[in-house]
């Protein structure tokens, strides 16, 4: 041991050894700097340590350096540097200053695996806890987003969702600096999607991708500005590829690399859990609120949303109607033309009902052929009374059930707030019984209800 040099242990140190002037001015730095930061000694010896720090750690690395030339000792400060090959290296560092060469003496270690690491810890958690508190898909997927954002170049970014039973491509979230949304589209319209979803493999184009593939690359940009960069992974799940997560660079700046495939390819494990979670709990959503057949918001939906909107009512001092709808003769058309038939009329009916109001009002289907129209905002009760009219007429058109023509007739009841009442089950009773009144009278006709006693 007594033959090896001073200097030649320092060489054999696997961190990085490094003596710079008060000035940041690099004296010497040991063999082990190329291999952390990716410079030969000679190249840095002469220039400013500082120079290498990320901008974003700099302020706190000018802090820390004076802190040591004025004696304090440094154990174990973490900063980033920009390596000569332009990636990010996580330092670990211990230094003090040595008062009588006047000069700092400090020990680089590299922590890059280990922030990796950490890295993806934290990504996998957020994700799960986005699957979590995120309100819906749209939300989940720009939180995504941002997430992926935080680990390589992600300003043109996008979700693409495979349907196989249409074998089409959506794009539910697309962000791009240059180009809209894609419509709706078949997967083979797209080599690119294809091979990724088909493929189930990750896959980047770059410039120097083979021929091949920069034709399929073109072809598939349709004449559009092509990026210079397509790095697009599945979203695998038990039950098949569930799409794509694609990102997409115009810039050299934001180039991507094998490792940055890698790393997208573990994400999109995490992503695609996530967004099978999410569809499933809509899905559930959907089944509780919405009625199965004709896909209207169900009773409770609709009470919900009738509360809400008698408390608008309420503040802005405006009128809210009921239209109660029910069939004519509905019993019939199930009796002689079979339970499918009238499924499928009921399913026309509904049509028809959002066909004869704004996207503001709600088109509600309470049970058996039981509708009901929720109007907000009117100022004159006519408005109940006309759009009552409206629907009578658009049932005198017959309904095409596959290829048999059938007519049917609605009758229908009207509450409206507050001159039937203030609560939502008494303003429904109302409509309710304008309803019956209407049908005892023959039915296709309208009913306003009469004024109660009490509210």
């Amino acid at each position: 041991m007594q033959s090896i040099s001073s200097l030649n242990l320092v060489d054999l140190l696997l961190d990085a050894v490094c003596i710079v002037r008060g000035d940041s001015s690099i004296v010497f730095v040991s063999s082990a700097f190329e291999r952390i930061f990716g410079y030969t000694p000679d190249e840095v010896v002469g220039k400013r340590m500082l120079d290498m720090v990320h901008p974003d750690d700099l302020p706190a690395t000018q802090r820390q350096a004076h802190n040591v030339t004025q004696g304090e000792l440094q154990l174990q400060f973490e900063n980033r540097y920009v390596r000569k090959d332009g990636s990010i290296a996580h330092i670990r560092w211990t230094a003090r200053w040595l008062p009588d060469k006047q000069v700092r003496l400090a020990v680089a270690h590299d922590i890059t695996a280990r922030k990796a690491t950490e890295s993806m810890q934290a990504v996998i958690y957020a994700i799960s806890e986005a699957a979590h508190t995120t309100h819906n898909l749209q939300a989940l997927f720009q939180h995504i987003h941002q997430i992926v954002g935080g680990l390589l170049p992600a300003t043109n970014f996008a979700v693409a969702l495979y349907n196989p039973h249409d074998d089409q491509l959506s794009f539910p979230y697309h962000v791009n600096e240059h180009l809209p949304a894609p419509e709706p589209m078949a997967l083979a319209e797209d080599p690119r999607y294809a091979e990724v979803i088909r493929g189930g493999a990750t896959l980047l184009l770059t410039p120097d991708s083979s021929v091949a593939k920069a034709t399929h690359w073109r072809a598939a940009a349709h004449a559009t500005q092509a990026p210079l960069y397509w790095l697009g992974v599945p979203l695998q799940t038990q039950r098949g590829p569930l799409g794509a997560l694609v990102l997409q660079s115009y810039t050299e700046q934001g180039r991507y690399t094998d490792k940055d495939k890698e790393l997208l390819q573990f994400v999109s494990t995490q992503v695609a859990a996530a967004i099978e979670r999410k569809q499933m709990y809509e899905r559930l959503e959907h089944m509780a609120q919405y009625d199965q057949l004709t896909h209207l918001p169900n009773r409770q939906l609709f009470l919900d949303r009738l509360k809400t909107a008698l408390a608008r009512a309420r503040r802005d001092q405006t009128l809210l109607s009921l239209l109660f709808i029910d069939l004519d003769r509905f019993k019939e058309v199930n009796d002689t033309l079979g339970h499918a038939m009238g499924d499928l009329l009921l399913q026309r009916v509904a049509q028809r009902l959002l066909e004869c109001v704004r996207a503001s009002d709600t088109v509600a289907r309470l049970g058996g052929d039981e509708f009901v129209v929720l109007l907000e905002g009117g100022q004159a009760r006519e408005h109940a009374c006309a759009v009552a009219d409206k629907i009578l007429a658009a049932f005198g058109q017959d309904f095409d059930l596959e290829g048999q023509r059938l007519y049917i007739q609605p009758s229908i009841g009207v509450a409206i707030y507050p001159e039937h009442g203030g609560e939502e089950h008494r303003l429904l009773g109302h409509a309710d019984e304008a309803m019956y009144l209407s049908k005892r009278n023959g039915g296709n006709q309208v009913r306003v209800a009469l004024a109660p006693l009490h509210s």
